[in-house]
């Protein structure tokens, strides 16, 4: 197998680093290049920008508004996208609710949410999670009660990212009680999160920003057009949705990004009276965190060309592996980059612009915003499907035990 690019790609690969050179606002820019979080203004900006050019619908078919891309060229895009750095766009809107009405919704959901979601003027949250129901989703409790032309909606979800910003929530509910498996008897539905009854309350997460919430449902009523595919079939969906969601999850133009933000910054930081770069030490590190990105890019290659020719459009059960060493890279590069800082890095909490730490910042913005993406990406092994699942998955459906 050749995983070499083609000239056609290279060329591609070149069209998508101009116009992200030429387009993304310079202040978005420099912010995601000091580690900033992207705010929803930015990654509403950057969507509207790349939505405008046919490009934010990239897993999208063409007959729904999208790019008409080969595997290869999405990831390419995403590759560059976050090389540049630039904003993600919003998994939940392009890879997660949208694929999902594209596959099982009704005409009336297809035009009403699809260009909303592309565009980004309604913004989703995913409702899947609760207290007692996070790997083991099959066990969720938040129930759908079918009154007249409305389900009334009660329960409780955990770890809703961006619940405080979203408009919309896709939710799993339990409709049957009585299924004969805990997986029978779920549907997945649509709630505008202004509907009465809907409650939203922080967690603010070890990094200290405010990105995971709790939601409650208190007789929230949701009317029966809401519905997604068929009651008591949800589980299809979610199964559907969740293999769309590991689209990228690797995160290799992250990794290297921060990588090669890494690098540079060592050049000016000084260890032993030298520049941090010529320390043997660091460099070893270094050249063994290039080896496994590397390693990880050539792995991916073979999982998206075999993609390619696939005819079902089933996901590949070696996403998960590419899950797994992702999620384990972007750590290790976010530590790098920290370690880089030393005690600079000393975390520095903002707040709207309030100052929320007792301390003076001891070092330069970026070497603290390296430590709060450390602490966020602790969670990297957890979310998308813990690393321990994805581990099962290949252990059934890769090595047959």
């Amino acid at each position: 197998m050749d995983l070499r690019f083609t000239p056609e790609e290279q060329a591609f690969r070149e069209e998508v680093r101009a116009f992200i050179r030429e387009n993304l606002p310079k202040d978005i820019r420099e912010r995601m290049y000091l580690g900033d979080k992207a705010s929803k203004e930015d990654i509403v900006t950057w969507q509207r920008i790349l939505n405008k050019k046919g490009w934010a619908t990239y897993s999208w078919p063409k007959e729904y508004g999208g790019p008409g891309w080969t595997p290869i060229q999405k990831m390419i895009f995403l590759e560059e996208n976050l090389l540049a750095p630039a904003p993600e766009l919003s998994g939940f809107n392009i890879t997660m609710i949208g694929p999902v009405l594209i596959q099982f919704g009704t005409e009336a959901q297809k035009k009403k949410f699809l260009p909303r979601a592309a565009n980004l003027d309604d913004w989703w949250c995913q409702g899947f999670s609760e207290p007692g129901a996070g790997s083991d989703l099959a066990s969720l409790k938040t129930s759908a009660k079918r009154e007249g032309d409305h389900y009334v909606i009660n329960g409780s979800k955990i770890w809703t990212s961006t619940a405080h910003l979203a408009d919309w929530v896709f939710l799993l509910v339990r409709t049957n009680p009585n299924a004969r498996k805990r997986q029978e008897g779920i549907s997945f539905i649509l709630v505008d999160m202004k509907t009465p009854g809907v409650t939203v309350r922080p967690i603010i997460s070890i990094d200290g920003a405010h990105h995971l919430n709790e939601t409650f449902y208190d007789d929230v009523r949701v009317p029966v057009e809401n519905l997604v595919y068929v009651e008591n079939k949800g589980w299809d969906v979610a199964k559907f949705l969740l293999g769309n969601e590991r689209t990228g999850i690797a995160r290799i133009g992250k990794s290297k990004e921060r990588l090669r933000f890494a690098v540079e910054h060592a050049r000016d930081m000084r260890a032993g009276g030298k520049p941090l770069i010529e320390d043997p030490a660091f460099r070893q590190r270094v050249a063994q965190l290039e080896v496994d990105v590397k390693a990880l890019e050539i792995t991916q290659n073979r999982v998206v060309s075999a993609a390619a020719k696939q005819q079902d459009g089933k996901p590949d059960p070696l996403s998960s592996a590419l899950k797994i060493k992702g999620s384990e890279l972007q750590q290790l590069t976010t530590e790098l980059a920290m370690d880089v800082g030393g005690p600079l890095s000393m975390p520095f909490w903002h707040k709207n612009g309030e100052t929320l730490s007792n301390e003076p910042e001891l070092g330069p913005d970026w070497a603290s915003e390296a430590t709060a993406a450390y602490l966020f990406l602790r969670a990297a092994s957890i979310y998308g499907g813990s690393n321990e699942i994805q581990k099962n998955i290949l252990t059934k459906a890769v090595l047959g035990l």
